[in-house]
């Protein structure tokens, strides 16, 4: 994508400036922010807006691209213009469609792994006073002491198993929580029936050590799966919701959800089109880089289709709706994101395919062992002592440790090397992964038009940057980015956009122009600058290839992963970089739809496709990949869209990210096989009446331990 911003902290900025301000409580207006980068970004939109007469406050946030405004008086169009004449793109949300960014669910996790954890302390003090010789009354007060706390803390922080227990039961169904509530409720039940009959033996501290690292593991779990927006309602948010209806030559505002087909509709400059529509005007240019990812303005004439999502880079123009509502092209490819989501969220994690025969197994034992001593001994008080010390040694502990602990560890570790990690599945999908498919525009290459500054002397530049600001096209922002920041515009008057050509003033010297080389009268095709009379300036602007992708296809292809190009540029422009960096495999010309079927096709193929872009053209094909990969830079869709996002602008670690991945699924396996060696010592035991509920619970805390300490194992992979 082109970068409208004049930003050099971007390039300095380190990671640690890159900290969201505070959210506003209530916003008024949410602005999609594309092109922001760094601390310097954060603190110019903000100082822009604030300066604005009628904002009150304003507060950006980086990790989301997003600005939240208050205010009373102004509407989203004035702030987007004001953000545009500061040189940063922005798009107005819904905010009745975004996250709201809070995590109830995580606090009551929280909140309940500490009162477990708080609780597990006291008793185990109590418990230890017990072991040491405390007798008869003594011995019965402190019991009676742990009960007080345990019972309360053990309904309380169980809760999460217990409901979802509940839930599965309910439709006849096991799943890993029934044995989780099982074990913690007999282990509490049996304290409280030896305290109440003045038994010498009471197992508090395991039904709250079972609770605690249960709630561990889920924390765990819920953390690395919070990271995870919804691509589908990021395109649902950028949606335009009025439009001006004309109705016998007179502009109306009215609902996007009011418009009927054949309705005629007028788009201001900078607008996005809201309905898929014929072309009224005798010609229109406009940013089509949401459906085709190329970077350059269309130019269409009248008669010409015109898609919903298009933004209007020149003047104002007509468009007789088509399709409306959900039958419009934004509709369709957001549609595509959400049935792509829902696949991707349809597949099974390796602890879930583990659960689905433990949970059943563990079951069938412990009442083996219930019947089995109930009939041989005769003693139902000794059996249901078995069963219980049974039900928490095979307690899943360790089991629902095993891949939350790699996959928190991973996500550390990854995040250190500029990788942020927002699925829970991602790293099992990416290390399944055997073929990269890469986008072109803003991912393998950014824009590098460094050069401008040196055909261009300091007038010249101020001339240029006067010109540049006034205009949306993606040539005067890639213009506007190149010029040094915090040089002074030159005054100009008059300064006009023409449509599809460039955009033009008056100044002391006459004339001046910045557009394309036919439009100025030059023997070139691409854009220049003309000052008066005399001779149009060529401005070099090109785009380079992003830092660390040589690095990125060589070991890529060194793990055995193809790398391949598909976008939507022209052959022209998508050849000579597949050429330089060594990828035989290149599509260009490949539209959002297109990427998305073409996945789907690789998909039945029996391929497992790994897609890298930033466009909103390819958030479809990132929700519908086998795991997916966005730079920091890309569209709001396309990060939420991804499983992962990269933190710096090098590709050069991507090798690294599939080592990580590979070995966190080698990891859990590993864990896995840990807690089975475990179970496979202790359950014999156990069943054998050798083991107490205490004992269990202290087996089962070291087996839990010892998968925490195997998943730390994946700092060291390079």
């Amino acid at each position: 994508m082109t970068t409208l911003s004049a930003c050099p902290a971007c390039a300095a900025a380190p990671m640690a400036e890159r900290i969201a301000s505070p959210r506003l409580e209530t916003p008024d207006i949410i602005l999609s922010l594309p092109t922001i980068h760094c601390a310097g970004c954060i603190a110019a939109v903000e100082r822009s807006l604030r300066t604005l007469p009628g904002v009150t406050a304003a507060r950006v946030n980086l990790s989301l691209k997003r600005v939240s405004v208050q205010t009373e008086t102004l509407t989203d169009a004035a702030l987007v213009t004001r953000l545009r004449d500061a040189g940063y793109e922005a798009h107005p949300l819904d905010r009745s469609v975004l996250d709201t960014g809070t995590d109830p669910e995580g606090q009551r996790l929280l909140v309940k792994l500490a009162v477990s954890g708080f609780a597990m302390m006291n008793v185990m003090l109590f418990s230890v006073a017990i072991w040491s010789g405390a007798a008869d009354a003594t011995r019965e007060l402190f019991h009676m002491i742990s009960a007080a706390i345990s019972l309360p803390a053990v309904l309380f922080c169980g809760q999460p198993f217990f409901a979802s227990a509940w839930s599965a039961l309910r439709v006849r169904r096991l799943n890993m929580d029934v044995p989780i509530s099982l074990a913690i409720l007999l282990a509490a039940g049996m304290s409280l029936y030896e305290v109440l009959n003045h038994g010498r033996h009471a197992y508090f501290d395991a039904a709250l050590s079972l609770t605690f690292f249960l709630l561990v593991g889920r924390y765990l779990d819920h953390r690395s799966r919070r990271a995870a927006h919804s691509a589908a309602r990021d395109l649902a948010a950028l949606e335009v919701h009025s439009a001006l209806r004309l109705t016998q030559g007179n502009a109306q505002t009215v609902a996007v959800s009011e418009l009927n087909v054949g309705d005629a509709i007028l788009i201001p400059t900078g607008v996005r089109v809201p309905v898929d529509g014929t072309l009224l005007s005798l010609e229109a240019s406009t940013d089509r880089a949401f459906l085709t990812g190329e970077s350059d303005a269309v130019r269409s004439l009248m008669g010409a289709e015109v898609q919903a999502g298009e933004i209007n880079l020149g003047a104002p123009f007509k468009v007789q709706a088509t399709a409306v509502g959900a039958d419009t092209t934004l509709r369709r490819v957001a549609a595509m994101v959400e049935i792509a989501e829902n696949s991707r969220n349809s597949y099974t994690a390796l602890a879930d395919r583990a659960a689905a025969i433990y949970a059943p197994a563990v079951h069938l034992l412990a009442f083996v062992a219930f019947i089995g001593w109930a009939v041989i001994g005769g003693d139902i008080r000794q059996a249901l002592n078995v069963a219980v010390a049974v039900l928490i040694i095979t307690c899943p502990c360790a089991l629902g440790l095993a891949v939350p602990a790699v996959s928190t560890a991973a996500i550390a570790r990854l995040y250190s090397k500029g990788f942020l990690v927002k699925s829970g599945t991602a790293l099992e999908r990416l290390a399944e992964t055997d073929t990269v498919m890469f986008d072109k525009t803003g991912t393998l290459t950014i824009p590098a038009s460094k050069a401008v500054t040196d055909v261009l002397n300091t007038r010249q530049q101020a001339v240029a940057r006067a010109l540049a600001q006034s205009s949306t096209h993606p040539v005067s922002r890639a213009v506007l980015a190149a010029l040094p920041a915090g040089d002074e515009p030159a005054v100009l008057s008059g300064v006009v956009e023409v449509a599809g050509r460039g955009v033009e003033g008056l100044s002391t010297e006459g004339l001046v122009q910045l557009g394309s080389g036919t439009w100025l009268g030059a023997d070139f095709d691409g854009p220049g600058l003309r000052i008066g009379c005399a001779p149009a300036i060529a401005l070099p602007l090109t785009e380079t290839v992003r830092a660390g992708a040589q690095t990125a296809i060589d070991g890529l292809r060194a793990q055995g992963l193809r790398p391949a190009i598909i976008s939507g540029d022209r052959l022209s422009a998508v050849t000579p970089l597949a050429n330089a960096l060594g990828i035989e495999d290149r599509q260009a010309g490949i539209s959002a739809t297109e990427k998305h079927v073409q996945l789907q096709t690789l998909a039945r193929e029996g391929h497992r496709v790994l897609m890298v872009g930033d466009g909103l053209n390819d958030a479809a094909a990132l929700a519908a990949a086998h795991a997916s990969v966005a730079p920091s830079s890309a569209l709001d869709a396309a990060r939420n869209a991804a499983d992962i996002v990269i933190l710096n602008d090098s590709l050069a670690e991507l090798p690294l990210l599939m080592s990580v991945a590979r070995a966190a699924t080698r990891l859990s396996k590993q864990n896995f096989a840990i807690a089975a060696l475990y179970n496979l010592i202790a359950v014999p035991v156990a069943l054998a009446g050798m083991a107490t509920p205490l004992l269990a619970a202290i087996a089962m805390s070291v087996s839990s331990l010892t998968v925490l300490a195997n998943a730390m194992r994946i700092r060291r992979v390079k």
